[in-house]
């Protein structure tokens, strides 16, 4: 069976991550073979992998705002810092709630 549309948690990553996810598959989940294969150290791998599934549960949070899910991938992917993170969701939800009121 082909796939005909691709789900929004995979459209929304990075191809690098998505060659990764490739490699880890064809490597049987062996973090120590992708550890080889990359050059780096199996903690590594182990903090690669950790935040490909934080960013692949956050895409697959539809319920969540789609400002709140983007500033998370920033800071996933390390564009801009956790604590940045935190400081702009707070003040995008407070906004939010003045603008409601």
């Amino acid at each position: 069976m082909a796939i005909t549309e691709i789900p929004d948690w995979m459209s929304e990553l990075e191809n690098e991550d998505l060659t990764f996810i490739k490699h880890f598959l064809e490597s049987s989940g062996s973090l120590k073979e992708i550890a080889l294969l990359y050059g780096v150290t199996y903690p590594t791998v182990r903090l690669r992998l950790d935040r490909l599934i934080q960013k692949i549960t956050i895409n697959q949070n539809t319920t969540e705002d789609a400002f709140i899910r983007s500033v998370k991938k920033l800071a996933l992917d390390e564009k801009i810092t956790v604590d940045a993170a935190r400081t702009i969701i707070t003040k995008y939800k407070d906004t939010k709630r003045s603008e409601s009121l």
